[in-house]
C-alpha cells in the first residue's frame, strides 16, 4: 500500500529523463557523418570570420593608416622645398598616407590638375586594396546560410527515407525529430552570417571614411606644392611689342 504513490512519481522521472534536454553535441553528431561535415565547415567559416574581424580592427585605425604627424612634416619640407625630407618622411612611416603622397608628388612636373589626378587614382587603389580582405566577411555571410540550408535538405532527406524505407510505419514523433535536428544547421548557418553581414557593413563604411580622411590629409599636405604650380601657371609671359599703328589709303 505504501509503495503504490511512488509509481507516479516513478513514471514522471522516467517520463523526464527520456525527455531530457540534448547537449550541443549530441544535436551535432546525431546527423551523422554528413551533418558532422557541414557543421565543421560552419565553424571553421566562423573561426575565419572571426580571424578577419580581428585583423581589421587591428588594421583599419587613423594611427595606421594616417600615422600622427606624418602630414605635417611632409607639409614643413615642401613648403621649404626641401623635396627630399619630404620623401624619407614617407619613406619612414609607410602608410596609407604615405603612398598617396608619394604618388601625388611623382607627377609634380605635369601640374596641378595631374596631382589631382594622381591623388584620385591613388585613394581608388588603396580603398579597393582595402576592401578585398573586408569583402570576405560578405563571402562568409553568403556561403555560411547556404551550409546551413545544404543540412536541412540533406537531413529531411534522411528522415523521409526512413518514413519510405520503413512503408509508413516511422512514427510522426520520429519524423519531427529528425527535422529538428535538420533545422540545427540552418540555425548555425543563420548565427554565423548575421554577425558577419553586420561586421562587412561596418567595416565597409569604416574604410570609406578612412579613406576620405587620408585624401583630405594627403591634399593639404600637398598645399605648398599647390601654390607654387598655380603661380607658375598663372605667371603670364610678356606682352609681344605693340605694333605701331598703320593707317590705310
Amino acid at each position: 500500500m505504501t509503495s503504490l504513490p511512488l509509481i507516479p512519481a516513478i513514471l514522471l522521472a522516467q517520463t523526464v529523463e527520456d525527455h531530457a534536454p540534448e547537449t550541443l553535441l549530441e544535436i551535432v553528431f546525431s546527423g551523422g557523418w554528413v551533418g558532422v561535415t557541414i557543421m565543421g565547415l560552419l565553424i571553421a567559416t566562423s573561426v575565419a570570420a572571426l580571424a578577419l574581424c580581428l585583423e581589421q580592427l587591428l588594421t583599419l585605425r587613423t594611427s595606421v593608416l594616417m600615422p600622427p604627424g606624418l602630414r605635417e612634416r611632409v607639409q614643413q619640407h615642401l613648403a621649404a622645398g626641401n623635396l627630399k625630407g619630404a620623401f624619407q618622411a614617407l619613406d619612414g612611416q609607410p602608410s596609407f598616407l604615405a603612398f598617396l603622397i608619394r604618388t601625388s608628388l611623382a607627377e609634380a612636373e605635369s601640374g596641378w590638375s595631374a596631382v589631382e589626378k594622381a591623388l584620385e587614382d591613388a585613394t581608388a587603389e588603396q580603398t579597393a586594396r582595402l576592401m578585398r580582405r573586408v569583402e570576405y566577411l560578405a563571402v562568409i555571410g553568403g556561403i555560411a546560410p547556404m551550409l546551413g540550408l545544404l543540412g536541412t535538405v540533406v537531413g529531411l532527406t534522411f528522415a523521409f527515407h526512413e518514413v519510405a524505407s520503413t512503408q509508413g510505419v516511422a512514427r510522426a514523433a520520429d519524423l519531427a525529430d529528425g527535422i529538428y535536428h535538420a533545422l540545427v544547421s540552418t540555425v548555425a548557418g543563420l548565427i554565423v552570417a548575421i554577425p558577419a553581414m553586420a561586421m562587412y557593413a561596418a567595416f565597409r563604411n569604416r574604410v570609406d571614411q578612412l579613406a576620405a580622411e587620408a585624401a583630405y590629409a594627403a591634399l593639404h599636405a600637398l598645399g605648398p606644392v599647390k601654390r607654387i604650380l598655380l603661380a607658375t601657371r598663372g605667371a603670364s609671359p610678356p606682352a609681344p611689342p605693340a605694333l605701331p599703328a598703320t593707317g590705310t589709303r
